[in-house]
């Protein structure tokens, strides 16, 4: 059980969510291409969201921010659609991913000690950022998995763990690196 990534994993489960698998360090290639897509602002969070680009910072800190981790786990929340615009179950799918993300990411901090939680999509704390005034939740706030520049589905591929789960499903994949020692 390294570094304890077994209960790690069962925790995620009892937290919500669907599945959850060790996560491959080596996966974790901040890639340009992956924070270019984020420029086209279909969210409509670039350049408004303190954990968004370019305000969450470059490819370059993140890189030393993620050398500082030991380990990890990754997380995911799958949902069933009645077919592929029911975007009710696609938001209550991504709302329980959120909920449980924040819980888990909540228990690690307390119980852990030092974390650093990459999400799905764009931080949700607050209904809308406080970007360009200071964050009201620094200690909350969740930068994602493709602000820092990673292609998710090939970060579940080296890591093991599938990234689609056949159609009429939707998944959201989050993941959170930890320290052997605080």
């Amino acid at each position: 059980m390294k570094y304890h990534v077994d209960k790690h994993i069962e925790n995620a489960i009892k937290f919500g969510f669907s599945s959850a698998g060790p996560l491959n360090l080596e996966a974790l290639v901040l890639m340009p291409e992956v924070r270019e897509m984020c420029s086209a602002d279909r969210c409509q969070s670039y350049g408004r969201n303190w954990c968004c680009p370019p305000a969450c910072g470059t490819l370059e800190e993140g890189a030393a921010k993620l050398k500082e981790y030991d380990f990890g786990i990754i997380v995911q929340t799958t949902g069933t659609k009645e077919d592929d615009f029911d975007f009710e179950s696609i938001a209550d799918t991504a709302k329980k991913h959120k909920e449980s993300f924040q819980a888990l990411a909540d228990f690690l901090k307390e119980s852990y000690g030092n974390v650093l939680p990459l999400g799905a999509g764009t931080c949700t704390v607050c209904e809308k950022c406080a970007y360009p005034e200071p964050c009201r939740f620094p200690d909350k706030a969740i930068i994602s998995m493709e602000a820092y520049g990673l292609w998710v589905s090939k970060v579940c591929e080296l890591s093991d763990i599938p990234y689609y789960y056949g159609p009429l499903t939707i998944t959201y994949t989050s993941c959170y690196l930890l320290k052997k020692e605080n």
